[in-house]
């Protein structure tokens, strides 16, 4: 079984050990084979950093900014999704100034900065690299297609399963993990919110009923007619006054 990268034939001359083979189209298919060995290998690295707090999982793809807080939550790691702040590792001064042990990045692209900074500072970085992806100032390439969202949440996913096999939360691999894949896919918002607007839909149809009898029992209501008659009958009051006082 093989992984297909179906977005791009540009390959770089360092990931053609990760290519099982070339389409009539150009299109490059990723040995999976590959893919699983770097993903253990990367596990064992992730494992063997003493506080779990120290290992930092980056994306500013958006597709992988999910994948990055499921896997930072499950794993005790910490988690960058979005814009990398400049000067994250190599400023002292910053808010968010960090000192981790490893870093993981998504893409080597679009987490240049955070792979530059780490490379300042001789921090060891593990990325998802593409057969297109530049592997500069990378220690472990896990190829796989880093643009696809279910491809990018299933490396996340089985990195972060095989982590916690080493540190023992899972007996082995056979052994079931009570998070699923789909966790780690990117959902798009529109997505999120169409199950909010129908539970909404539904709870005002539910509502609906009880709103229509509680106004038919104010309809029911008779009026009394004993306390008509007796605020007709208050009116002669009204008209009587005392009579003014004579000299």
């Amino acid at each position: 079984m093989h992984h297909e990268n179906s977005y791009t034939n540009k390959l770089q001359v360092h990931n053609e050990p990760y290519v099982y083979k070339t389409r009539p189209d150009g299109v490059n298919i990723i040995n999976i084979g590959k893919t699983w060995e770097k993903i253990v290998l990367a596990a064992r690295i992730i494992a063997a950093v003493p506080r779990a707090a120290d290992v930092v999982a980056i994306s500013a793809r958006t597709y992988g900014q999910r994948a990055v807080l499921k896997f930072a939550n499950h794993t005790g790691g910490t988690a960058i999704a979005g814009r990398f702040t400049p000067g994250n590792f190599t400023n002292y001064i910053t808010r968010s100034f960090k000192e981790p042990r490893l870093i993981i990045v998504t893409d080597p692209r679009t987490d240049a900065q955070a792979i530059k900074e780490a490379s300042y500072v001789n921090i060891p970085v593990i990325a998802l690299v593409d057969t297109d992806s530049p592997s500069e100032y990378v220690d472990v390439a896990i190829p796989c297609n880093n643009k696809s969202k279910h491809s990018i949440g299933l490396i996340w996913w089985l990195l972060a399963r095989e982590v916690l096999r080493l540190k023992g939360v899972l007996p082995d691999r056979q052994t079931a993990w009570s998070v699923m894949p789909d966790l780690y896919f990117y959902r798009d918002p529109e997505e999120v919110e169409a199950p909010a607007a129908e539970e909404e839909v539904v709870a005002e149809e539910a509502a609906a009923p009880t709103e229509v009898s509680a106004a038919g029992e104010e309809w029911d209501v008779q009026p009394d007619a004993g306390a008509g008659a007796a605020d007709w009958a208050a009116t002669d009051d009204w008209a009587a006054e005392a009579a003014p006082a004579t000299a």
